[in-house]
């Protein structure tokens, strides 16, 4: 298949593009940057310059494709809402020119702050409508639409080495956090986890949707082996780092977790079951705990 990217040049999105290439599709990715251009071109894929707003760009791509796979994210959080809102926009013009058609579409989105079903996150979870991003319900309004979509959604924590450095979501900002102040925290005595993925793993997954996905399909991104609670995790880090760890209210903790405070207190049960019998896909990279102590301590 001929398949457009965006995204193409981000800690996921270069994943995917290696994975697609790897299996023999042919990759275009769309870059805002020289930089971002060069990183595309060395990785063996054409290149389309535009961002998530040039919406006449995007509709090209994917009209010139046999299936798109959006990755792209504006990772600004002290504007979430707006840069949210910039990728729902994004998807919906891609979507537009797919109408009629059979190509797929790969959405991404989150687990974090789905619904829990008998105590987890699983794939009939499906965002409410006060959801912080809103891919999700342009997924939903794609396959309403008739458009071949379905939605691969991350883990908060998406970890591993790459051309970038190593980066590990949420779960290695916090242990940057706690490492700066001197102190590793958590909100009150509460339990909630947060799942994981490995990048290459998720990549492999976003290939196997834009392949064999069903139309309307929600799989999860998640590594089903131990979740540890926010609460051993930032034990964890103590231990590591050798330094006190502190339980913060919930009035306390925004002051030392900042913009990640309403992140950090969702509780994220999830399971892929789903997604791996449905798809024969199954995590296989290093678990975070392994790639973080091998980066980072």
């Amino acid at each position: 298949m001929k398949v457009f990217v965006t995204g193409a040049s981000g800690f996921v999105g270069s994943a995917v593009v290696k994975e697609l290439i790897a299996n023999g599709h042919q990759v275009t990715g769309l870059a805002r940057s020289e930089e971002s251009a060069k990183f595309i071109s060395e990785a063996g894929a054409e290149v389309l310059m535009g961002d998530l707003e040039s919406f006449d760009i995007l509709q090209k791509g994917a009209r010139e494709a046999d299936g798109v796979i959006h990755t792209a994210f504006i990772h600004d959080f002290s504007d979430y809402q707006s840069n949210a809102l910039k990728d729902e926009k994004a998807i919906e013009a891609m979507g537009e020119v797919l109408k009629g058609t059979d190509k797929p579409i790969v959405v991404t989105g989150g687990t974090l702050g789905l619904p829990l079903i008998n105590g987890k996150i699983t794939e009939d979870s499906k965002a409410p409508a006060e959801s912080v991003r809103f891919s999700e319900k342009a997924f939903v309004s794609l396959t309403e639409a008739g458009v071949n979509a379905s939605i691969v959604r991350l883990s908060p924590s998406v970890y591993g080495n790459s051309e970038h450095g190593f980066k590990g979501g949420f779960g290695v900002i916090l242990a940057e956090l706690a490492k700066t102040k001197g102190t590793a925290a958590y909100i009150e005595d509460r339990n909630n986890v947060w799942p994981t993925i490995h990048r290459l793993d998720a990549a492999k997954l976003f290939r196997l949707a834009l392949e064999k996905g069903e139309k309307g399909a929600r799989y999860n991104a998640v590594n089903n082996d131990k979740q540890l609670s926010m609460k051993e995790f930032a034990e964890y880090i103590g231990e590591k780092l050798n330094i006190p760890v502190q339980s913060f209210s919930k009035e306390e903790a925004s002051q030392y977790f900042t913009w990640m405070t309403y992140f950090v207190q969702e509780n994220c049960p999830a399971t892929s079951l789903q997604t791996q019998e449905k798809l024969g896909w199954k995590p296989s990279e290093k678990s975070f705990f392994e790639e973080l102590e091998k980066y980072f301590f």
